[in-house]
């Protein structure tokens, strides 16, 4: 079939409307992209040298829905179905798969990055680990009323925090403590708050907290404005006016800069767990012994496993978390404004741009 997508020739030159052949495999569907959101890993490979695994030229956009239109032998169960892509696809069949480790699966797929991505008309995936869609028709199923565009920020900027949240055992009556809340670190307070954690936000941007503060987050700081002792002082506080003790205190560091990383480690009391969501290629100053010393645990967070995608999609349908009011949808013929205006940060929310009539 021929598909058409936004190619990215050279890193930070425009992307241009190319046409390309794609045969599906065994195994593998094509799937006519419902919205393809951006992520700021996007911006990574697009601006600043962060890699690639398949060379340029390439498609990028990883958080990915829409519905199978074409199935390879073995994988014709999900001819018709409506799907969300995991960012991260695990062949399942390798030793690290076996053993439960998925996310370091060396055979991973990420659209995006090891194949083409999301960022047109179609993109071509192995069918092993997508996520099928429950009918978005039945208001039983989708209380929300949330439509197949919404769900492709799951595929990454849901999930991610989901499984960070899963791997440093968030309990109902924990402190959840979250550094960077644009984006992937908004949903995570969501996500907390709706597992029963009390949730402390921290980002450097008013607009952001004050949103926060209305989505499931009952402490806001501003870290811009309050220097990191007082912020330490906060959180303590808050956690002995819950009667928490420092072991049930779960820091999340999401906003992918040193400063945030740096005050997300230096949060870290007896016995807590620091889980790194956010990414940034440059070094942070941290005293590493105070885990010794603490005998506290911190841990990085790659991906979602596919596994956990339903109970992310559940989440989302039911109304636990909250899509719409975070989601800007946006022509995908707009990418290269998008790119832009994200990158010099003048577009707010999770753009997903959506593929107008398919050519």
């Amino acid at each position: 079939m021929k598909v058409t997508s936004w190619v990215v020739e050279q890193p930070g030159s425009p992307m241009v409307w190319q046409q390309r052949e794609e045969t599906v495999a065994p195994g593998e569907v094509l799937i006519e992209t419902a919205a393809c959101g951006v992520c700021h890993t996007d911006l990574g490979f697009y601006y600043d040298g962060v890699p690639t695994k398949h060379p340029f030229p390439l498609t990028l956009g990883h958080e990915i829905s829409g519905r199978v239109v074409e199935t390879g032998e073995g994988a014709e169960s999900w001819m018709g179905a409506a799907v969300v892509v995991p960012a991260v696809l695990p062949c399942g069949e390798c030793a690290a798969c076996r053993a439960g480790r998925g996310q370091i699966c060396p055979k991973q797929i990420f659209p995006g990055n090891d194949v083409h991505g999301g960022f047109g008309t179609h993109v071509r995936v192995p069918a092993r680990g997508l996520c099928r869609v429950p009918d978005l028709s039945n208001h039983e199923l989708n209380p929300s009323g949330l439509d197949l565009t919404a769900l492709s920020v799951i595929a990454d900027a849901v999930s991610t925090p989901y499984q960070a949240t899963l791997r440093a055992d968030v309990q109902s009556g924990d402190v959840a403590v979250w550094v960077g809340v644009g984006g992937v670190g908004g949903f995570g307070v969501q996500i907390c708050a709706a597992l029963g954690a009390s949730v402390i936000a921290i980002d450097v941007n008013d607009a952001r907290l004050t949103e926060m503060s209305s989505h499931g987050a009952a402490l806001t700081v501003n870290s811009s404005e309050t220097e990191p002792r007082a912020i330490r002082k906060a959180v303590r506080a808050f956690c002995e006016a819950r009667g928490v003790p420092s072991w049930r205190l779960r820091i999340f560091e999401a906003s992918g800069h040193p400063a945030g990383q740096a005050l997300a480690f230096g949060l870290l009391g007896h016995g807590a767990i620091l889980s790194v969501v956010g990414y940034t290629a440059k070094p942070a100053e941290i005293r590493l012994s105070n885990l010794m010393a603490f005998d506290a645990v911190a841990m990085g967070n790659w991906g979602c496993l596919p596994e956990h995608y339903p109970a992310v999609v559940d989440l989302a349908l039911s109304g636990r978390i909250a899509l719409e009011p975070f989601i800007r949808r946006r022509p995908m013929s707009e990418i290269n404004d998008v790119f832009e205006q994200l990158h010099h940060g003048q577009a707010h929310g999770r753009i997903v741009l959506i593929p107008e009539a398919h050519a």
